[in-house]
């Protein structure tokens, strides 16, 4: 398989984990007589030095002809002080926007061995598999542009949804409970905004299409609070934009860091763009320090989502697996007599994985 691949590093250690990526990738497309082909291209805060603007076109017309799109990080205090259209987000607010990724994936999981690192009780989060639907392109975030009023002492913001775009991620969200356990918890705040009410309508029309799948409704802040008690209730939750935004990074505690944390954003065509939860952490960026792992495990969400590889994404999985069973970990995360490693050591190692015919081994005889 040929593929041709697009690389936004953006800012911070987003510079550093991206290489990691396409050393995994590199590895995977050896093994399994794949011919990925990279190109780097500017995002963020890195293309406003540099272009003056946080997405240059240059970019925009990289992505559209790209079969995937990894991205790495966006954003610094450096840029802080920017008007808002010189921020470094609206870089990724752009991308999402004009390639219309309306729908994000973000699979939060805890790792066995690693649930010793979250703030919330083991015994909680233990066997917690979830996968957050969230829309992307609608919302607040994309409605009439915000307007300060009366010599700026109130501002209005917009939230404006169209039926088509709930419906297609609503779809996608039935779709996914399909595929894993059949359960669809919609998230919506249909006591109060009449943009919910729309949702919820929809969903009560959609669930006819999809017998398979069980439905439940529940309002934004009762899902806060499951999401903390009892995250294990979940299978798939779908919802919109905002709503999302808060609710994936709150779930993000269950694995303990967010440096575990992967998510796709599709659009309809299949053309993903693949990204870590994290932030460009910029205290440490070109430290060597940052925790590579959610950069790689987006890298297998490509080969799954945009490549139907999903033997090869399999493989990337297992490979973060066992290296960290073998107690390798970076700084952000702590294993009991584990080994602390930087970010070229634990990519080598998951890469040195997907290439060993006995990888477990290799592991035990070669790092300890």
């Amino acid at each position: 398989m040929k593929k041709r691949i697009v690389l936004l590093p953006g800012d911070g250690i987003g510079k550093e984990v991206i290489n990691s990526a396409k050393d995994v990738l590199n590895a995977i497309a050896e093994e399994y007589n794949h011919t990925f082909s990279f190109e780097s291209h500017e995002i963020g805060g890195a293309a406003i030095d540099l272009y003056g603007t946080p997405l240059p076109e240059t970019t925009v017309d990289a992505c559209k002809q790209a079969d995937a799109v990894l991205l790495g990080a966006v954003g610094g205090p450096k840029w802080d002080s920017n008007p808002s259209h010189l921020r470094p987000e609206r870089g990724l607010l752009g991308i999402r926007k004009a390639l219309d990724l309306y729908a994000n994936l973000r699979p939060i999981k805890g790792f066995k061995n690693l649930l010793h690192a979250s703030p919330l009780k083991e015994e909680v989060v233990s066997g917690s598999d979830l996968l957050i639907v969230r829309e992307l392109t609608g919302g607040l975030y994309f409605g009439t542009p915000s307007e300060r009023r009366d010599n700026g002492n109130s501002v209005v913001d917009t939230l404006v949804y169209s039926r088509q775009e709930i419906e297609r991620i609503v779809d996608k969200g039935f779709q996914a409970a399909q595929q894993r356990r059949g359960h669809l918890t919609s998230v919506d705040k249909a006591n109060v905004l009449e943009s919910s009410k729309l949702w919820r309508e929809i969903v009560e029309e959609k669930k006819a299409q999809y017998p398979d799948v069980a439905v439940e409704h529940v309002l934004v802040d009762a899902a806060a609070m499951k999401l903390i008690t009892n995250p294990t209730q979940f299978d798939v939750i779908v919802t919109e934009n905002l709503f999302g935004d808060i609710l994936s990074d709150e779930a993000s505690v269950i694995t303990g860091s967010l440096g575990m944390l992967p998510s796709a954003s599709l659009n309809e065509n299949g053309v993903g763009l693949y990204e870590p939860v994290h932030g460009s952490a910029p205290d440490i960026a070109g430290k060597g320090v940052a925790n590579p792992v959610a950069m790689i495990l987006s890298a297998a969400l490509m080969l799954r989502y945009s490549f139907q590889l999903n033997d090869e994404a399999n493989v990337i999985e297992d490979a973060v697996q066992a290296v960290l069973d073998a107690g390798f970990h970076t700084g952000d995360i702590q294993v009991p007599e584990g080994r602390l490693v930087g970010t070229a050591e634990m990519t080598k190692l998951i890469a040195d994985y997907i290439k060993s015919q006995n990888a477990s081994k290799c592991i035990a005889s070669c790092y300890f």
